[in-house]
């Protein structure tokens, strides 16, 4: 399923070059670069030309919002692959790609623990088919972040509890959401203290490694700009749509509804694509929450639940699409109610599924912004 979804990746980037026009802004390595060979140098675009920039040089000033790691592993990769933008293009693609693969095994066993074949293969296919899991594959974090949860999940449930916590702290240090992994694994932690008998014991101490990733960044940040939480104060670099104060869920949905949506510019189709994908997600995603409650396992909602609660703080579903593709158990609870509809509807479901992956990644290889 992974190279089937690779090479249907590769396809549209092919058939984007020559179908869609392209937008000049924010293109991974420059417009020469790009140029040259579009259907390599666009899984970089974006937030892409951020991480390779932070990976080759170090942090510049507004790039703190860019947590360390997957820069880190991309450095470590180009000793190997060269020192020049390509080697670190060929390094980060691959780092991508290798640690998505990696996390789909992670997440195909960890299923399996509680599932059956049907359910553990319908939930892998549906997050390779989500229309933003074209980022898996991109010069972004969310494979490495993706492969790290699903394994610290896979050792807490094995009760390997150290192997899982320091995953975890990793995780804290690769995206700004890792630290949601502290309250889902105590949960879990809890969970089967509970089911011993012994809620409380010294493995709860294992916990405390979670945020040492991040604290260790934060301490990095101050050093560097005088503020620990630099990177949750320089957000508003994304848009006059991202606020550093929080705003609660309720007035988020009421912006999309009576402010934005009505003031959208409906010529640039791209735009009105673009905010309409973060609303559904937004409200999909939400109503996945409300349904998890009693379907899937409650440490794998509080991750889920936790993980869609963050981002909107800000006061903006921008993004939302790619965020949510990480939050993997929205996949397991979508194969359980997939299973139960008819065939047909099934089969129509992934048809639309595929068709949205190409739709989004087309633009995204051509310099549209998704998310």
């Amino acid at each position: 399923m992974f190279t089937l979804w690779r090479v249907y990746l590769f396809l549209v980037a092919l058939s984007a070059t020559k179908m869609i026009p392209l937008q000049q802004n924010f293109l991974g390595g420059g417009m020469s670069n790009y140029q040259s060979a579009p259907w390599i140098w666009g899984w970089a675009n974006f937030d892409g030309e951020h991480f390779l920039s932070i990976a080759r040089y170090g942090y510049k000033p507004l790039q703190f919002f860019y947590f360390p790691v997957y820069p880190l592993v991309v450095r470590k990769i180009s000793y190997f692959l060269g020192s020049g933008v390509d080697g670190f293009l060929f390094s980060g693609i691959l780092s991508s790609n290798l640690a998505f693969f990696l996390g789909l095994i992670g997440f195909w066993k960890l299923i399996e623990i509680d599932y059956g074949k049907n359910i553990t293969r319908l939930s892998v296919l549906l997050l390779l088919i989500f229309p933003t899991s074209f980022y898996f594959g991109s010069f972004y974090s969310e494979a490495l972040f993706l492969c790290l949860s699903v394994w610290a999940f896979y050792f807490a449930r094995k009760k390997k509890w150290f192997v899982a916590v320091v995953l975890a702290s990793i995780a804290s240090a690769t995206r700004v959401i890792g630290i949601i992994l502290l309250p889902a694994l105590a949960w879990e932690m809890l969970s089967q203290n509970k089911s011993t008998g012994k809620i409380i014991n010294c493995k709860l101490l294992f916990l405390l490694i979670i945020p040492v990733g991040l604290l260790i960044y934060m301490r990095y940040l101050y050093f560097r700009t005088g503020d620990y939480l630099e990177f949750l104060h320089s957000v508003e670099i994304f848009g006059s749509q991202r606020s550093s104060s929080f705003i609660v869920l309720p007035q988020v949905f009421y912006r999309y509804f009576f402010k934005i949506l009505p003031s959208l510019n409906h010529s640039i189709s791209p735009v009105i694509f673009t905010t309409y994908l973060e609303l559904f997600s937004a409200i999909f995603f939400l109503t996945l929450c409300v349904l998890g409650w009693w379907k899937i396992r409650r440490s794998y909602w509080l991750f889920m639940a936790s993980g869609y609660l963050l981002p909107t703080l800000s006061g903006s579903f921008s993004s939302m699409p790619r965020y949510v593709s990480v939050l993997f158990p929205g996949f397991i609870l979508l194969a359980q109610y997939n299973c139960r509809i008819p065939l047909l509807m099934q089969k129509l479901l992934i048809i639309l599924l595929l068709v949205g992956l190409a739709i989004t990644s087309g633009l995204f290889i051509r310099g549209y912004w998704i998310a």
